[in-house]
């Protein structure tokens, strides 16, 4: 007796269904992009119980004839291509011919279509896969798709569902992907009977910030590239708005949702230290290519792609993102920010008259997710430096109307005849002094921590720490990259015993530290002798810089994402540079923030602290009450 057999098709069609159909939110994605490859301009999603009852899909395309309604639900049955050739130049969501025989192995699904010359549709009732009826029937032009008891005869992958609040939230994203991306399409969405939203001409963002908030999109970052080789617009997110999950990531290739852990990936390292450990930035990207250089059947529901050359993809996607962010102001806004005492769940998520609701509004001051405006570093230091001057000058005009008054004459004061005038009041050299050092109070430090100036728009709070930090970060780089000599030479070389872990990291970075300005040779054992280092290092602290940037570094090496050169750089200005409870001058302080906007990325330090942040005047009004 043969041992091997083919199976029937009812069974091969289940078994086809668990790599398609993994959920209700499954079903509305290969109905839906059937909707949009047949050109509608409408369409409307309808759910009852997360879409475990039913998924109801009408679209107002170009609808089916009666034989090719019967034949859609054959397995490998398609219009979309007719030879290998095809898969290289592919227009349409769908192609396989797949999806509904899958859906229809494991559900009840009623079919009614129309085309819009003829006079009748055509109804068609599918059971576990089995055809049931097919008659003509009255409906509207298009197609409509209705899906009752999903894997109702296949309790087993029935029982691995998940709540309707979880099955619901996969098919809102589901459709929300696809209503951001085909804005030329209104979407509707509706849940146990509730409208949950409906879009007709909206723009993009308008419908980014229908999901996501009011001025959502002025948080943004719109980004486009254009080549020989792609096409690319979308947005990024600032890094205030990085989530840790990865909900609030889209990425189409011709207009196709796709996943890509190499674009992913890309996006992610363009951010660089911008991100912290484990956050996710968020992004909308479209990108168009021809469809020879990526293949999107590499999986079984068309999720993800591969494309013919990922290097160059790689590259072209991490220079276009990592060049649109580093220029931007991305220093965060402290606001009063109104939010509510408790969450209150939308209707279609509430699971017992218990939910919470809403019982009031409550101020408190916190960071805002994003700023209302995207701003450039350049206008941001701009408005510093403008700042400065204007009060400098208003500092000068004080001075000269006390100038002039005091020198004006008093009325009481008249010279007799024989009088001479009275002579004009000349400063002495306390007063000069006193007026130099009123017209240099521009900066303010406060603890000997934070430095705080006056910017157009209010105020900027610097924290003069890790502003060094960065400054150090970059220069420590600059100088690796180089090779150009970086020592200063000490008067009396230090002699330091370095413990055995110290010294497994110091032969490890030895090459490093060289270039870094450090020059030192072994003493026997474990004991080295430094002879210079960094001119960046302060005085006085030579005897144990060293062993506390090999601490620093072995820390950074485990905590940091970062290349070897990277994270001395990192532990090295973290060791180096100023600390909190320094002094500094006013000069120093104008130097410092000078040459923290002459940095690539001032808004953020090696490890990821906020370097700078602004306070609003409406928000000080605000706090005061005006």
């Amino acid at each position: 007796m043969a041992l091997i057999k083919k199976l029937p098709d009812v069974v091969a069609n289940k078994i086809a269904a668990g790599e398609v159909v993994q959920r209700p939110a499954s079903v509305v994605k290969e109905l839906l992009e059937n909707a949009i490859d047949a050109g509608a301009d409408e369409i409307i999603v309808i759910i009852k119980d997360a879409g475990k009852s039913l998924i109801q899909v009408v679209d107002n395309g170009c609808g089916m004839t009666p034989d090719d309604a019967v034949m859609a639900f054959e397995r490998f049955a398609t219009s979309k291509i007719s030879d290998v050739s095809d898969l290289e130049r592919l227009h349409t969501l769908g192609f396989r011919g797949e999806a509904l025989a899958s859906i229809a192995a494991v559900s009840q699904v009623e079919l009614k279509t129309k085309p819009r010359d003829s006079a009748l549709a055509t109804l068609v009732r599918i059971e576990g896969g089995i055809l049931q009826e097919t008659a003509p029937t009255q409906a509207a032009d298009g197609t409509s798709v209705s899906v009752r008891n999903l894997f109702f005869n296949v309790p087993a992958r029935r029982k691995f569902l998940k709540s309707n609040a979880t099955e619901f939230k996969h098919i809102y994203e589901t459709v929300q992907a696809q209503a951001l991306i085909h804005t030329d399409i209104g979407f509707s969405l509706i849940s146990d009977g509730e409208e949950i939203f409906r879009f007709k001409d909206e723009s993009l963002p308008e419908r980014l910030e229908f999901f996501f908030g009011k001025d959502f999109t002025k948080g943004l970052l719109e980004i486009s590239e254009h080549n020989t080789i792609l096409t690319l617009h979308g947005y990024l997110g600032k890094p205030a708005m990085t989530k840790r999950a990865k909900q609030e990531q889209f990425l189409f290739i011709n207009q196709r949702v796709v996943q890509s852990r190499l674009i992913s990936h890309a996006i992610t390292q363009a951010y660089g230290e911008l991100l912290s450990e484990r956050e996710q930035p968020f992004y909308f990207l479209s990108i168009s290519l021809d469809p020879k250089h990526v293949d999107v059947n590499v999986h079984p529901s068309k999720l993800e792609v591969k494309f013919d050359d990922e290097r160059n993809m790689y590259q072209m996607i991490h220079a276009v993102v990592r060049r649109a962010i580093h220029h931007l102001d991305f220093s965060p806004a402290v606001s009063i920010t109104e939010k509510p005492n408790s969450f209150s769940a939308p209707t279609h998520m509430t699971h017992s008259p218990e939910a919470p609701n809403f019982v009031g509004i409550a101020k408190r001051l916190s960071y805002q997710p994003h700023e209302t405006e995207i701003r450039t570093t350049q206008a941001l230091h701009a408005d510093y430096k403008e700042s400065l001057k204007a009060r400098q000058l208003a500092e000068l005009e004080h001075l000269a109307q006390i100038r002039n008054t005091l020198a004006r004459p008093s009325p009481s004061a008249e010279p007799l005849p024989n009088q001479a005038p009275a002579q004009q009041v000349i400063f002495s050299s306390g007063a000069t002094q006193s007026e130099d050092k009123t017209s240099e109070t521009l900066v303010w430090q406060i603890h000997n921590k934070y430095i705080l100036t006056q910017i157009k728009s209010g105020l900027m709070i610097i924290d003069q720490h890790v502003a060094h930090e960065r400054i150090l970060y970059e220069r420590a780089l600059s100088v690796m990259n180089s090779g150009v000599p970086n020592s200063q030479q000490l008067l009396f070389p230090q002699r330091i015993e370095l413990k055995p872990w110290e010294a497994e990291i110091l032969q490890e970075i030895h090459d490093e530290l060289l270039r870094l300005g450090f020059s030192f040779r072994l003493f026997g054992g474990r004991s080295i002798l430094i002879e210079g280092i960094p001119p960046d290092v302060r005085p006085g602290s030579e005897e144990h810089i060293l062993q506390e940037i090999l601490e620093q570094y072995q820390t950074y090496k485990t905590t940091l994402s970062l290349e070897s050169r990277h994270t001395l750089a990192a532990a090295y200005a973290c060791r180096s540079s100023i600390k909190a409870g320094d002094k500094l001058s006013q000069r120093e302080m104008q130097v410092l923030i000078d040459q923290l906007f002459a940095t690539s990325m001032p808004y953020i330090c090696p490890h990821g602290r906020p370097i700078i942040i602004k306070l609003s005047l409406e928000e000080l009004d605000k706090m005061f009450g005006r």
